[in-house]
């Protein structure tokens, strides 16, 4: 499975970057799914679901489904955060995914960068970041992007990935 990710620090513009490639790329005719890691606890469940009062009374798995889509909620309970390929391994195939987040992982990236956050760039020390997408010019040793240049960023990690 071709995989490439979009990573950066809080309030890059990682999210708003993933939004736009989803589209292009899917545009393209392209097949693309997605895995986002969070930091925090989040819940796509609500108080009162059957759904969420099945995982409450101790379910470890539920599925809920619909002919519009379908819904895999997995309980940790204690038990280790899955590794990236392990999720990977759960999705069905298609031409590529992208990954948000999981910046400490060794597949390629591109950086989104903001200049206003006050963060330094994790391309200067990550040879996995192959390029950098920025809302100012750069001068590194591998490809700076304009932040809001979809159309390049997409021709360049699907130029990478072989598509």
């Amino acid at each position: 499975m071709r995989v490439y990710g979009v990573t950066g620090w809080k309030n890059a513009g990682k999210t708003g970057l993933m939004e736009r490639l989803v589209t292009e790329i899917t545009g393209r005719g392209f097949t693309v799914s997605t895995v986002k890691h969070a930091h925090h606890s989040f819940d796509v469940d609500h108080p009162g679901k059957d759904s969420h009062r099945h995982r409450v009374a101790g379910a470890s798995e539920v599925i809920l489904a619909s002919r519009n889509r379908v819904a895999h909620m997995s309980e940790l309970r204690g038990a280790q955060e899955p590794v990236l390929a392990d999720l990977l391994a759960r999705l069905a195939p298609v031409d590529l995914v992208l990954i948000e987040g999981y910046k400490r992982d060794s597949h390629p990236k591109v950086e989104a960068f903001r200049a206003e956050t006050g963060n330094p760039l994790i391309a200067a020390d990550d040879p996995t970041i192959r390029a950098v997408a920025s809302d100012v010019p750069l001068e590194l040793d591998r490809p700076v992007f304009d932040l809001n240049d979809t159309i390049a960023v997409a021709d360049f990690i699907l130029k990478e990935v072989g598509l």
